[in-house]
């Protein structure tokens, strides 16, 4: 029987149908696995659930002997995963896409009014007991309605997040994307396509990155393009922590332009730069994008639809490799 390794806890529904199915090793103690055990399960499991925490990079794929014939993702991104040195060496390397759009999209947008309200800021001085009443020039933030959005990577997340603040918030959107988009995923969003990322950023009261992660999109949110945008801007990244170089991002919440930033993802997770950690002007969550039952429910359904299929010997729906 074909032997399946999933190394992080998923939700419970998902892991009882996985094991009523199939031969399958879960990781109950929920820990995160070292290298060592990484290379391990590539020796000993056909099958192998990573998350994005698990670098297979080169070396790691690079392991003999090797057993590991599908790496199942749970997650859509993949940029933990070295796909050259999969494909190289005959591994299937699938996601899980659409299912976690909304409840990203309404993460960024929980970030975005965080920034612009101080609501980090507010919550704390309550909890600490150093709230004295209402006062006409406490914590005082910025409106979001009417105000413009700027989009980098208008893909399913992207747009959805477009839809939110132009409905929800009457913003002006506007948005880079890579390739032409088509009419249909554009409707009703009163998008505007902007030639470039450096012609986009002077014109955003926010900028939000849906873009994906790795060596392309490496600090593609550096100190010369976070020195165009608008001064009193926010940042809001519930991308890759790696797209933003945090560095220049510090310089410019103290120097300018920017006014604040909410991030949900942050270079060398689970290590969170400790400068940012002292910072009022920042919200931080601990990359919470798809962090709801009925979505991470939902995603590991898809990788349990991606690895029935390639065990039938079918396409599986979501290969990226």
């Amino acid at each position: 029987m074909t032997r399946i390794l999933l190394t992080a806890r998923w939700p419970q529904a998902v892991e009882a149908e996985l094991a009523r199915r199939f031969e399958v090793a879960f990781n109950p103690d929920d820990h995160p696995f070292s290298r060592e055990e990484l290379k391990q399960a590539l020796q000993n499991y056909e099958i192998v659930c990573p998350t994005v925490v698990d670098p297979l990079d080169r070396e790691m794929l690079s392991v003999e002997p090797l057993r590991c014939r599908l790496l199942a993702n749970f997650g859509v991104g993949v940029n933990h995963i070295d796909l050259e040195t999969a494909r190289k060496r005959g591994i299937t390397v699938t996601n899980t896409p659409g299912v976690l759009t909304d409840c990203t999209a309404d993460l960024a947008m929980t970030l975005l009014l965080m920034t612009a309200r101080r609501a980090g800021e507010g919550e704390r001085l309550v909890r600490a007991g150093r709230w004295q009443g209402w006062r006409p020039t406490q914590l005082l933030g910025t409106n979001v309605t009417g105000k413009t959005l700027g989009i980098v990577g208008m893909g399913r997340i992207g747009r959805a997040v477009a839809r939110r603040a132009r409905h929800g918030f009457g913003m002006r959107i506007l948005y880079v994307h890579p390739r032409p988009l088509a009419p249909e995923d554009l409707a009703g969003l009163e998008a505007q396509a902007c030639d470039s990322l450096d012609a986009m950023l002077p014109q955003c009261d926010f900028v939000s990155i849906h873009c994906p992660g790795g060596a392309k999109n490496y600090h593609l949110i550096d100190a010369d393009r976070l020195s165009r945008m608008k001064p009193g801007s926010f940042l809001v990244n519930t991308a890759r922590g790696d797209v933003v170089d945090t560095d220049a991002l510090i310089a410019a919440l103290d120097h300018g332009p920017l006014r604040g930033a909410g991030l949900d993802v942050h270079e060398n997770e689970p290590n969170v730069d400790p400068r940012l950690l002292q910072r009022e002007d920042v919200v931080l969550l601990p990359h919470l994008g798809s962090a709801t039952q009925e979505t991470r429910e939902a995603m590991g359904r898809r990788v349990l639809a991606n690895l029935t299929a390639f065990l039938a010997g079918r396409e599986p729906p979501d290969r990226v490799v």
